[in-house]
């Protein structure tokens, strides 16, 4: 069987870390920000996480990593 290519979208969102979880960018802060409050938009700077669900299938598209 050839080797699973990685999934090129999720390659672009999602990053593992040092101890295996994923991390991923959070929505809202890439346009229409002078709207926003200052606290909102410096909440968004943290990492998302993502749900243990969700884990396996992104581990998967990353291509087993």
């Amino acid at each position: 069987m050839p080797k699973m290519k990685t999934h090129r979208g999720a390659a672009k969102r999602f990053e593992k870390t040092g101890t295996g979880k994923i991390k991923r960018r959070r929505a809202n802060k890439s346009h229409i920000l002078e709207k926003k409050a200052p606290k909102r938009k410096r909440q968004l700077r943290a990492p998302g996480q993502v749900s243990e669900a969700d884990t396996p299938i992104i581990r998967q598209m990353l291509g087993g990593k």
